[in-house]
């Protein structure tokens, strides 16, 4: 066996160097319009600040949305630990976050002279990533969303 096709193919220990914090809520019980309003107004930020703001924010999805930053903050520091790395949680930015729509549960609702009128019960999937700044991965800055 020659030399070459022992070694890994290029990328993939670059890619374990890089400290990536992911978390999904699947099936979560909420419009994924709702959702999206408050992923936007974090979504770029530091995840400090972000937690801040969705732990004063009015909305509904504030809950869900900030159990999954939460989460996917917890999971960056378990894997900093697993590989002996130092990570610094107030480091860590928010590189991704999207919600994608759910199965969408269809009611019905009784209406006047017999017909009846389909209530959407509409779920989403709510994902966020959060990596460290140093990473150069990082989307935008807070100084980047006021210069908008």
């Amino acid at each position: 066996m020659s030399e070459s096709s022992r070694t890994a193919p290029t990328g993939t220990f670059a890619r374990q160097s890089v400290i990536v914090g992911r978390a999904t809520a699947r099936y979560v019980r909420m419009s994924p319009t709702k959702t999206r309003r408050v992923i936007d107004l974090i979504r770029g930020l530091p995840a400090v600040e972000a937690q801040a703001i969705v732990k004063f924010d009015a909305h509904s999805a504030s809950e869900p949305v900030g159990k999954v930053l939460d989460s996917a903050i917890a999971n960056a520091e378990h894997l900093a630990h697993v590989r002996s790395q130092r990570l610094d949680p107030d480091d860590l930015f928010i590189v991704e976050a999207f919600v994608d729509e759910g199965p969408t549960l269809k009611r019905f609702r009784p209406r006047a002279q017999g017909r009846a009128y389909r209530i959407r019960k509409r779920t989403s999937h709510i994902t966020i990533v959060v990596e460290p700044a140093q990473s150069g991965r990082r989307e935008s800055t807070t100084d980047d969303r006021k210069a908008r």
